[in-house]
């Protein structure tokens, strides 16, 4: 089969020929999840392709449940819950191998007055950022290292069991472990081929230290492009594994033991396509690289909210976890925030920041939104962090809960010069709902700590 993306007249040719008949035309919610419709592929052909679709506004308005919560300028029950046009993406049009006869494509939100697209969907943040980024000539490119937690029982079974007493694929730490992964390969296996025949790069997979924890990593492309990839193959992940009668998670902490990240690798090309981060500096960095990390550094805590969005992904940051607590920057150093790695044009930054529940295109453009202010403000580079950061009570620290995160965000400047009043109420309400819904929860933590004992 040949590799992905397709043409659109390929995509003709493989309709006649009966190769595809389902065109899955898709938005990226405020979650990073994929929603959308199923197309019997000749009518994508005669009327979407031109016209486009539509769906409800409430897909930027609602909470993890799909439940509709108050507090939107873009979604309400007084101005009705209309819709908002779907703008395929042609560029994003793919097979889908795990779906037989399937082709995907990706679509943009728009208004249906045609007036523009909507500000607060997460591909348009990310690419309002990467056009302040190409304003001073720069390029950014990215690549996302996401882990999972993989258990035997299906999602269904999962769900009826509370999630309570699954059994984990691997049950001791596979950490580098061939033996290991060698126990699940047939699943690992399918899931990088089909992302393969999908378009995507598969690098490689290895076990990690949670119990039944893998990671999967592919190769690094442009920002914008990367993101798309990573929602692709997280929706895919999970259909993948729910067909072979398994499931996996991407929380960022499902329990106690080691929690799931998602590595950013972050580089800069200038107009010549060189690379923007290496120069004759201290730690091979240019000017431009040292500021880049400065403003990234500096607004890392404005801009938690966008990397840590759910009340879980707080569970990561622990002291020795190789999650980060401290904001600094170092060579090669694990326990920093932001890890400087590669060397001659292969030069990047490693976010350590995020886990695996983060939307990709938020995070994206919070890290180019950093280097952006890091260039315009000249920011200075701190010296880099030579030893355990975790230990450096001196630097500032990742917040410790979303509500510490959403004041951050509310409060900051930089963050409303950077995305603008509109994106900062729309993701500052997430977070509110969130908490809300938290707040009114009984935990099964606080019923086996205080139904008999208190």
């Amino acid at each position: 089969m040949t590799n992905t993306p397709l043409g659109l007249e390929e995509l003709r040719i493989a309709v006649d020929t009966g190769e595809l008949d389902t065109v899955v035309l898709a938005v990226v919610d405020m979650q990073g999840r994929l929603q959308g419709k199923r197309f019997h592929a000749p009518f994508f052909l005669d009327h979407v392709v031109q016209h486009g679709s539509e769906g409800c506004s409430y897909l930027l308005a609602v909470d993890v449940e799909m439940n509709t919560v108050d507090g939107y300028a873009v979604s309400s029950w007084e101005q009705g819950y209309a819709d908002l046009a779907m703008v395929p993406d042609l560029t994003t049009l793919r097979r889908m191998p795990w779906h037989e006869g399937t082709a995907l494509i990706l679509a943009d939100l728009a208004r249906p007055d045609g007036s523009g697209n909507v500000a607060v969907s997460p591909r348009q943040i990310l690419r309002r950022q990467l056009d302040r980024l190409r304003a001073h000539g720069l390029t950014a490119y990215t690549g996302t290292e996401l882990e999972f937690v993989l258990f035997r029982e299906s999602y269904e079974d999962a769900w009826r069991r509370g999630y309570r007493e699954l059994t984990p694929a691997n049950l001791y730490n596979v950490d580098y472990s061939l033996l290991g992964t060698a126990r699940v390969e047939p699943l690992l296996r399918r899931i990088r081929n089909e992302m393969a025949e999908a378009g995507l790069v598969p690098e490689s997979v290895k076990g990690e230290c949670n119990l039944g924890q893998h990671e999967i990593t592919f190769r690094y492309t442009e920002a914008l492009a990367c993101a798309d990839q990573h929602v692709i193959y997280k929706n895919g992940a999970k259909e993948i594994a729910a067909q072979e009668g398994m499931s996996l998670t991407f929380m960022a902490k499902p329990n106690a033991r080691e929690g799931n990240s998602c590595h950013i690798h972050f580089s800069l090309r200038s107009a010549d396509g060189g690379s923007a981060l290496l120069g004759d500096g201290p730690a091979h960095l240019s000017e431009i690289g040292r500021r880049v990390i400065a403003g990234m550094i500096s607004t890392l805590q404005a801009f938690t909210l966008f990397f840590a969005p759910n009340i879980n992904s707080y569970k990561r940051y622990q002291a020795g976890s190789f999650a980060p607590t401290a904001l600094r920057w170092g060579t090669d150093n694990r326990t920093c925030a932001l890890r400087l790695i590669g060397h001659d044009q292969g030069m990047r930054v490693e976010s350590r920041v995020p886990g695996a529940d983060v939307n990709p295109y938020l995070a994206i453009a919070a890290l180019v939104a950093g280097a952006v202010y890091g260039i315009e403000h000249e920011a200075e580079l701190e010296t880099e962090c030579t030893g355990n950061a975790y230990d450096d009570r001196s630097a500032a620290r990742v917040p410790g809960t979303l509500r510490d995160a959403l004041a951050l965000w509310e409060s900051s400047e930089v963050a409303r010069e950077a995305f603008g009043e509109e994106v900062v109420a729309h993701y500052a309400n997430q977070a509110r709902v969130e908490l809300a819904a938290f707040d009114a929860a009984v935990t099964d933590w606080e019923m086996f700590r205080g139904f008999e004992r208190l």
